[in-house]
């Protein structure tokens, strides 16, 4: 069987990697909680923030006069971005030897010296930590990694934009303050993690990462 996979549901690889190949091949999912509405939300409104100064050709105040964005401008093919932020098309690459597909759904790109950059937004409720980005490393890898088997140039790159409310005006207008994090996004990183993702699921059924909660509570029947 072809299995899909995201960058998302291969992050789940990382924490335990008998979870990530019972959601893939047994459709045994880990239960949801509710899932806040807040993050997809301000999804949708940057998105829009952003789009409308491309179309201005220039950058909006979170990305001008800092050192990470020199020399670099938003991505200003719009028919090719909305593609691939839709989250049922997005950027996609099929495994010819086993017809696993990879598809991920980004929240922006810019462009430096004819080469694409991920841009991706992130809403926390606090400040960041030192390790914050780390988190995402996989994702941003295999990002890059989508980009490059779509046939076009990369930066080794990732700019990750943090929001995370400051304070409320009299006004009752919420203030964010903004963070803007470089980090590595590097293709042949993204193909390693591909590719252990397609050994696991391939392999028998893992054992459980030894701090895996979820594991734990199916192992004691319930």
């Amino acid at each position: 069987m072809a299995f899909q996979l995201s960058p998302s549901s291969i992050n789940l690889m990382f924490e335990c990697e008998k979870c990530f190949w019972l959601q893939i091949v047994k459709k045994v999912r880990r239960p949801a909680g509710i899932f806040p509405s807040l993050p997809s939300g301000m999804d949708r409104i940057l998105k829009q923030h952003f789009d409308r100064f491309a179309a201005k050709g220039k950058l909006p105040p979170e990305l001008r006069d800092n050192e990470h964005t020199k020399g670099i401008a938003l991505f200003s093919d719009m028919d090719a971005l909305n593609v691939w932020r839709n989250n049922r098309k997005g950027l996609t690459y099929t495994d010819s030897g086993t017809g696993i597909l990879l598809r991920g759904a980004v929240d922006n790109i810019l462009t430096k010296d004819g080469k694409l950059i991920v841009l991706d937004y992130k809403t926390r409720g606090y400040p960041l930590k030192d390790d914050t980005h780390e988190h995402y490393a996989s994702q941003m890898h295999l990002y890059n990694y989508l980009l490059k088997q779509n046939g076009h140039d990369t930066e080794d790159f990732a700019l990750l934009l943090f929001y995370h409310p400051n304070t409320v005006t009299e006004a009752g207008e919420v203030i964010f303050n903004t963070d803007l994090i470089r980090m590595s996004s590097n293709a042949q990183e993204g193909e390693k993690i591909f590719q252990k993702a397609i050994g696991v699921l391939q392999g028998e059924e893992p054992d459980a990462s030894n701090n895996c909660g979820f594991c734990e509570f199916r192992s004691n029947g319930n």
